[in-house]
């Protein structure tokens, strides 16, 4: 734990350093303030909220049919045309320019009785995909946290190695100052010289394409952040494991994983949809009831006025006696689409097991890995502090100080990957299990 602080401590103090000389206005971020940025710019997150809303808007009883119509109509014809009528009485009539009028009006309601159950079997539907729509945006939200919290540990760790490049730098620097030194008292020749400004100037060029790296990794993360790629971001974090994730929690919660209660709801739907198809092949039975109103008037003829008005009650019954096979191939087309969203479902369920597994062997064997690499970079340290005095004392070579340099930059290269790596298995069980949160 003591290494843990100290190699931390390094890493801030580094990038106090790097933030300093970069010359550059940059916006600190937390991963909170990372997560919530996504979440709020995300735009599949906003298309999802979108189709909630739709779905939201669907789920009402009168889409599903299950409430009475009303429609008023009302026509006026008005017309000037030429009679000639003969009755039987003996009289006639031959005339010009009779004006005449043709007057309509109704109110008419229709209220479905019996359709076989398909507005009950719509109304759920209804209902199952505005949770479907609900899960399919948890899903999504899951999804955005994993992505940014994944790209905000690539650019801690990516930073990590600064920490590791600049300590060794350091040592590189009081060696090419300590052997001028001896060169200039005649204890050592131009070539140790010339060796050791090899070595600063290939770790000064590693440390550049570092920091290259770095950039690389916040425009992936301010790109997810869906941020300007002209926004400049500091991130001060160090790469902190979560030990306490136990399998059995994870195992346990898959089950409530959005996609997967998404696709039950897909499942359900598609049952609905069955009972929806199935239900065509049974009568329908309407009642209709209103109120009509009809007036004629003309300016000669037999009638001159004819008005009529007054309620109505009638039922309708409709029976699907031959539609070409359509109704029936569409239940069995139905049929089908459930039998297909319950393999999907599975799939999705075995993917999950299967990565869930992978994720649990990678996160409970490199925490193991890492304690013991904690020792290992202890030992580096320490092992590259004794090179260094021996070195100042004139008891170790140039070639023992590279090695221990070696040592230690490669255990805490080893160390930081190992941190990483265990933090990624760690967010892809938070995210199968649901838990992953702002």
């Amino acid at each position: 734990m003591k290494i843990f602080f100290k190699y931390t401590f390094s890493f801030v103090c580094s990038l106090l350093i790097f933030g300093l000389t970069s010359g550059l206005a940059q916006q600190k971020i937390t991963l909170s303030q990372a997560i919530e940025t996504a979440l709020k710019n995300n735009l599949d997150i906003q298309i999802s909220k979108n189709t909630v809303a739709v779905n939201s808007i669907n789920n009402y009883v009168g889409v599903a049919g299950g409430l009475p119509t009303v429609t008023g109509t009302a026509t006026s014809n008005e017309q000037v045309t030429g009679l000639n009528q003969e009755l039987s009485n003996g009289t006639s009539t031959n005339r010009t320019g009779v004006v005449s009028n043709n007057t309509n009006m109704s109110v008419t309601a229709t209220m479905m009785l019996y359709n076989g159950g398909r507005v009950i079997a719509t109304r759920k539907r209804l209902e199952e995909l505005q949770r479907l729509s609900q899960e399919q945006l948890n899903a999504t939200v899951q999804g955005v946290i994993a992505d940014v919290m994944l790209k905000y540990f690539a650019v801690v760790q990516q930073q990590n190695f600064v920490s590791t490049l600049q300590q060794s730098i350091e040592v590189s620097k009081q060696k090419l100052n300590l052997i001028e030194a001896r060169k200039s008292v005649g204890l050592s020749n131009e070539a140790e010289v010339l060796q050791a400004r090899l070595d600063l100037n290939a770790q000064t060029q590693a440390l550049q394409s570092q920091k290259i790296i770095i950039e690389q990794s916040k425009a992936d993360l301010i790109r997810s952040l869906v941020l300007n790629q002209n926004d400049d971001i500091s991130i001060i974090d160090t790469i902190y494991v979560d030990k306490s994730v136990q399998w059995e929690n994870i195992e346990s919660s898959l089950q409530k994983h959005p996609s997967l209660l998404s696709a039950e709801a897909q499942i359900t739907v598609n049952k609905l949809l069955e009972r929806e198809a199935n239900a065509r092949l049974y009568p329908t039975v309407n009642l209709n009831t209103g109120y009509n109103y009809g007036r004629s008037q003309s300016g000669a003829g037999f009638t001159l006025l004819n008005q009529t008005y007054g309620p109505f009650l009638g039922l309708n019954v409709s029976v699907p006696i031959y539609t070409g096979s359509v109704n029936s191939r569409q239940v069995q087309i139905a049929k089908i689409n459930t039998q297909t969203a319950q393999i999907q479902k599975e799939v999705l369920k075995q993917n999950f097991q299967n990565t869930a597994a992978k994720s649990w062997e990678v996160y409970h064997n490199t925490l193991q890995l890492i304690e013991a690499e904690q020792q290992n970079y202890e030992l580096a340290g320490k092992l590259l502090k004794v090179i260094t005095e021996r070195f100042q004392l004139g008891q170790a070579t140039i070639v023992d100080i590279k090695l221990a340099q070696q040592s230690f930059e490669n255990s805490g290269y080893r160390l930081n990957n190992l941190s990483y790596t265990a933090k990624v298995a760690e967010i892809t069980l938070k995210q199968l299990a649901n838990q992953l949160a702002n």
